[in-house]
């Protein structure tokens, strides 16, 4: 089991013992299996959850039973249902442990006490939330304006290591495509077109 470590988790900020005793305490360490369910749609959502190892999907499923995933977490990423996290509202996603993670999940009153207590960690999520922000803007701005083979491509550069470890329905559903379109893409970049 990876235990939670400060130092891992807020690179580059500095604390006092007494600070580092007090987050420690905030951040309970879970750890998961493949297919294990973090979030499904519909429960309250008190936490958001840092991944230390391994990979979560947290995705949206339809009134027809189609799944749109949103998010893939590797190590070193966030995740939740930040809408409801924020809002403290029923999730509208589900989030599953995609193959075998350690996570550490941490309560929004436990961030609220640390904002108060420990000031660096309000700034570090500050900086954290708005290059999620800038990031998922990009995102958006891809899916709407790229041909699926540059998103595949955009894909393959912000997660060079997962590709392998996920089913191809999820990878197409994250690129907004069919597992067809997927495996044509993946076979005219094998032939160098």
């Amino acid at each position: 089991m990876k235990h939670f470590s400060i130092e891992d988790v807020f690179k580059g900020f500095s604390f006092t013992p007494a600070e580092t005793a007090l987050v420690e305490d905030k951040f309970k360490t879970l750890n998961l299996k493949k297919g294990d369910a973090v979030l499904s749609a519909g429960q309250l959502v008190p936490y958001q959850y840092y991944v230390a190892e391994g990979c979560l999907r947290a995705y949206y499923i339809s009134d027809t039973g189609k799944e749109f995933t949103l998010q893939f977490a590797i190590q070193d990423w966030w995740i939740s249902d930040y809408t409801a996290f924020f809002a403290e509202g029923h999730s509208i996603l589900h989030i599953d442990c995609v193959y075998d993670a350690v996570v550490h999940q941490i309560s929004k009153a436990s961030m609220e006490q640390l904002y108060k207590e420990v000031p660096q960690i309000e700034s570090f999520y500050r900086i954290k939330m708005e290059r999620f922000f800038a990031s998922f803007q990009r995102r958006i701005l891809s899916d709407l304006a790229l041909p699926a083979k540059d998103k595949y491509a955009n894909f393959l550069k912000t997660y060079p290591n997962i590709e392998k470890h996920i089913k191809n329905y999820h990878l197409a559903s994250y690129l907004g495509i069919t597992t067809e379109s997927l495996s044509r893409i993946r076979k005219e970049l094998a032939r160098g077109k």
